[in-house]
């Protein structure tokens, strides 16, 4: 009676061990994997090509990096005559509205709700669109360079 007992014992605790088992060993899900994740406009406007990168480690946004590139590669936050040319005539910069859109996103962890700046409104509506984009990599995994179509005005 107590072979059969310590066998029965062993048995249940081989089926609890494989029950707990199973549990720990499933990845908590989140809704983003960590990584670097770039989305960029599919055409230059203007001369300048827009680009959102975010870092997520954990299932949070750590970093966004919103930006326009130069066919030579120059930064368009960079731009200090660019700048002057724009504050007076538009209210803001792109170093100015960058930063505001990225701090957006950021805070919010989303970009469903990215407030439109006045003034900047073309790239605030590019902002949303890179950034859903990179959302969506983030999701799959995905680090490849997302290119999001222009909207034809």
């Amino acid at each position: 009676m107590q072979k059969r007992s310590k066998i029965c014992l062993a048995g249940l605790l081989a089926c609890i061990c494989v029950i707990f088992s199973g549990c720990g060993s499933q990845k908590s899900e989140g809704k983003w994997e960590d990584g670097y994740y770039t989305a960029i406009m599919d055409e230059y406007s203007h001369g300048w090509k827009e680009y959102v990168t975010i870092c997520v480690m954990n299932n949070k946004i750590v970093s966004v990096e919103f930006n326009a590139r130069n066919p030579s590669g120059f930064i368009k936050a960079w731009d200090n005559a660019y700048m002057k040319n724009m504050n007076p005539v538009s209210g803001t910069y792109p170093n100015r509205y960058t930063r505001t859109y990225a701090a957006e996103l950021l805070a919010d962890q989303s970009a469903d709700d990215i407030d439109m700046i006045a003034g900047a409104s073309s790239s605030g509506g590019n902002f949303r669109r890179l950034a859903a984009a990179v959302l969506e990599c983030a999701k799959k995994g995905d680090t490849e360079i997302a290119v999001v179509a222009t909207e034809q005005e």
